[in-house]
């Protein structure tokens, strides 16, 4: 069978970074190919190349075997070629159906659009997906999935014959995944071919029939997923076997650092209480709206807590700013690293030393050179891939993002750092780089709270293990009993088996 769609030899170049290096792609009709690779490895480039928005610099993309090229992103689509990205670019304040034809609309003869053509084949199209949304409704009144599927259908509007599917899990909850892979199903037998690109192995096996492996910008395999492992396509992707992923720990464990007792808060958690100690790694596991995050924006001063006490050493620190957290020695590493821990205009070196500035100036001015002293000692020991330290951060990738992220929170030199979600939506590679990091942190003696949905990372990194569970802490677990089994059962609210 001959690919709908094929890539040889394609090459970018950006300043100082090759980003592709003469890789390859092909895409069939009725099937999933999932593309894997690192942060950095080309993914997000390939995409772009495929949507018209990048133009390689060498290579031949073909489409039923006759050679093509995109010029603009409207060139792609007029191919059929379209992009469904993790964050939906539509528009709230419109209709269903407007955002579905945006661009495009129907027109009649006199040259106006067709309003009830428009909502007939908004309402053709969402149903060819399996969807029941009414094509009236505003944009901005449904959730996450149902915009997933708004999505979908605007690609299909246009007659897309390759569908990207960038991430598409990453905001979903556990139902609305199952949703999405029949939907995937429903796209196959229409004959899509569909690129899949996600860190989640589960979804891949799960959804693939093929696979293509990138890294450091170079193509490296391609097979069916059947008969791959896991193992193999770590090794293809970072050189290194899956269980080198978590590193030993020594776990040298001493004196309470951080005590919290009866933190409650009026909507969001109550009677909170636990001890972390100087060089452990304390992981908090739980479901969706746990109300895991919402305790740790307490401890560094986002939200107020309506009563309980927080101790540092032994002494009573009152906690009712980010600035007094900070002063009080705790850091928080948020989930949403990109709207809440950096500025993605700012270069690297000045997102790094941004808390630290006090330690970066003299009389009021700042020292640059001071500030890549601190930013480069940093983001070394994080193994920061980038072109240069004055390289703005919203053109790095999502792991090297959080690298500086961590970073500019070890310069202040904390004595507790909260992290939330460290490793979501970053791959093996980073994963691996941010587990070390950390385990290097627990060992020098700084107290670490890790919140983690993925209870492999969890069990991997974790001295104890405190579940919550709808704003309660459910359970404290150690030694044998820390088995996913145990996570899981607590957090779901069932008894442990006997």
């Amino acid at each position: 069978m001959n690919p709908v769609l094929s890539l040889r030899g394609i090459s970018k170049s950006f300043p100082g970074v090759k980003a592709l290096q003469g890789v390859q792609l092909d895409l069939f009709a009725g099937q999933v190919t999932a593309l894997i690779g690192e942060n950095g490895a080309g993914k997000s480039t390939i995409v772009k190349v495929l949507t018209g928005i990048y133009q390689p610099d060498a290579g031949t993309i073909t489409i039923d075997s006759t050679p093509i090229r995109f010029a603009t992103a409207q060139d792609a689509a007029r191919a059929g070629v379209t992009a469904i990205h993790q964050e939906t670019v539509l528009f709230d304040e419109l209709s269903v159906a407007e955002n579905i034809w945006l661009g495009h609309a129907p027109r009649t003869r006199f040259g106006l659009i067709d309003r009830r053509a428009m909502r007939d084949g908004a309402k053709r199209l969402l149903t060819s997906i399996g969807a029941t949304l009414d094509p009236d409704l505003r944009l901005g009144d449904l959730g996450i999935a149902s915009k997933h599927l708004v999505a979908i259908a605007r690609a299909l509007s246009t007659d897309a014959r390759v569908v990207i599917l960038d991430e598409p899990t990453a905001a979903l909850s556990h139902k609305e995944i199952h949703e999405l892979y029949d939907l995937v199903e429903t796209l196959k037998a229409q004959g899509k071919a569909i690129l899949f690109i996600s860190h989640k192995f589960d979804e891949v096996f799960r959804i693939a029939d093929r696979y293509t492996v990138f890294r450091d910008g170079q193509f490296v395999g391609e097979g069916a997923m059947a008969d791959a492992t896991e193992g193999q396509l770590v090794q293809m992707m970072v050189g290194r076997s899956v269980d080198q992923i978590f590193p030993p720990r020594s776990h040298n464990i001493g004196d309470p650092v951080l005590t919290v007792a009866g933190y409650s808060h009026p909507t969001e958690f109550a009677d909170i209480n636990f001890t972390l100690h100087k060089g452990e790694i304390l992981g908090f596991y739980g479901l969706v709206g746990a109300g895991r995050s919402e305790v740790m924006q307490a401890l560094f001063g986002i939200t107020k807590p309506s009563k309980g006490a927080v101790r540092i050493d032994g002494q009573v620190r009152v906690i009712r700013s980010t600035h007094e957290a900070i002063a009080a020695g705790i850091v928080y590493v948020p989930e949403d690293r990109g709207r809440q821990g950096a500025i993605r205009g700012l270069p690297i070196f000045q997102n790094v030393t941004l808390p630290s500035l006090t330690r970066t100036s003299r009389s009021g001015f700042l020292r640059l050179a001071e500030e890549f002293r601190l930013s480069r000692d940093y983001t070394q020991r994080l193994d920061l891939r980038a072109s240069a330290l004055d390289q703005e951060l919203g053109l790095l990738s999502g792991g090297n993002q959080q690298k500086v992220v961590i970073a500019k929170w070890l310069a202040t030199k904390p004595r507790v750092i909260i992290l939330d979600e460290p490793t979501k939506g970053i791959d093996i590679g980073s994963k691996a780089a941010v587990h070390d990091f950390m385990a290097e942190l627990a060992a020098e003696g700084l107290a670490v709270i890790m919140v983690s949905s993925e209870i492999p990372e969890v069990l991997g990194m974790s001295d104890r293990v405190i579940v919550m569970r709808e704003g309660r802490i459910i359970d404290e677990v150690t030694g044998s009993r820390m088995t996913p089994e145990t996570l899981v059962r607590a957090a779901a609210g069932i008894a442990e088996a006997a």
